[in-house]
């Protein structure tokens, strides 16, 4: 398991998200409470974290807030558990949430060479462009706040990694590889050299993702998942 330093800053990264007075209950439990301007889903959505086996919901209005809590009440504080129980006319996720405590990382060996460029720079773009919009939006290079860690082939960045300064000191990675790249270790590199960079800087490194793949990456580094997120639509009706 992470640190409990690493446990604590987790829970306030996602608590100051939530918006206050938002707090993760004791484990086991689920808490729900109103945000408007919850930063754990899209405006007028239901976002949901689970951590350390206890679960912080948020809901856009009183109203939702009541029928989510007869909804949820009596449920483990397992996402795929709140999954199904809120009818939904939208989902995203849920998504794995690991972190990394600075005596667990594993840096990936050095070769190939990897270089810095800056977060605009257009072979990032161009990245970005040969692996489809649903993996560059999921690594949203665009965003980040860090140098990008990159690797080329024949002159073209054929993979890259960076992070996005979240609040509490918080590196958030997003990691891309084009798709005739895959497989060969390039991610983990790329992540690796993101990682080292962050936590050069004091910074607690964040790893959110669905596929498998990506989860194993993190995992190879150190990461260790402490739980989930999940966002979900509700629609313009009451769930239940």
């Amino acid at each position: 398991m992470p640190s409990e330093e690493t446990r604590t800053r987790a829970r306030a990264l996602w608590e100051a998200l939530a918006g206050p007075p938002a707090s993760f209950p004791p484990a086991g439990g689920i808490r729900v409470v109103v945000s408007p301007r919850s930063g754990l889903c899209p405006a007028g959505w239901t976002g949901v974290v689970v951590l350390d086996g206890s679960a912080l919901v948020t809901v856009p209005g009183e109203d939702t807030a009541t029928s989510v809590r007869d909804v949820l009440r009596g449920l483990p504080a397992d996402v795929d558990a709140i999954r199904d129980a809120l009818p939904a006319t939208g989902v995203l996720g849920p998504a794995a949430l690991a972190y990394l405590s600075p005596d667990r990382f594993r840096p990936a060996a050095a070769p190939p060479t990897v270089e810095r460029l800056p977060g605009d720079h257009p072979a990032l773009r161009a990245l970005e462009g040969a692996a489809g919009d649903d993996d560059a939006g999921e690594a949203s290079l665009a965003e980040i706040t860090s140098p990008a860690f990159a690797v080329r082939e024949r002159g073209e960045v054929v993979a890259a990694a960076g992070y996005r300064t979240w609040p509490h000191r918080t590196a958030h990675l997003g990691v891309l590889t084009a798709p005739a790249a895959r497989g060969r270790g390039l991610a983990r590199r790329t992540a690796s050299a993101a990682v080292a960079h962050a936590l050069a800087d004091g910074l607690l490194p964040q790893w959110r993702a669905r596929p498998e793949a990506s989860r194993r990456v993190a995992a190879a580094l150190g990461f260790e998942e402490l739980g989930a997120q999940l966002s979900v639509d509700c629609g313009p009706g009451r769930p239940g």
